[in-house]
């Protein structure tokens, strides 16, 4: 086997990883979604306040891993599916896109941590 067909391989089963992360972290989501989407219509059913709210998630560690885990699930599942739009729809492809992937995974976890911290 030659180093062409090594890099296939290679490449394929990084694509296999890649689609298992997209579908695991698509189930992840579809669990967080629905579950927030509950807790936001419990609160506004109950007429429960912003305030009230943050003074029930400061310091929690259930809600810090439900955020954390919903956050990373966004951070994995965006970037993948992003990748798989911009190699079929335009053709990138090559280290630009890698780079490109991990770093919009990068800000989103950013962007999410900072988030929860104002949450919790």
């Amino acid at each position: 086997m030659g180093l062409a067909a090594g890099q296939t391989v290679n490449a394929a089963r990084v694509e296999a990883w890649l689609w298992i992360a997209q579908r695991l972290s698509a189930l992840l989501l579809a669990a967080c979604v629905a579950v927030h989407l509950a807790v936001i219509i419990y609160a506004t059913r109950q007429g429960v306040s912003a305030a009230a709210i943050l003074g029930r998630t400061r310091g929690s560690p259930v809600a810090l891993a439900f955020y954390g885990t919903f956050v990373a699930a966004i951070a994995m599942h965006v970037p993948i599916g992003l990748r798989a739009i911009l190699r079929e729809s335009i053709g990138w492809s090559g280290a630009r896109l890698e780079l490109a992937t991990i770093a919009l995974a990068v800000l989103l976890l950013a962007l999410g941590l900072r988030a929860i911290g104002g949450l919790v």
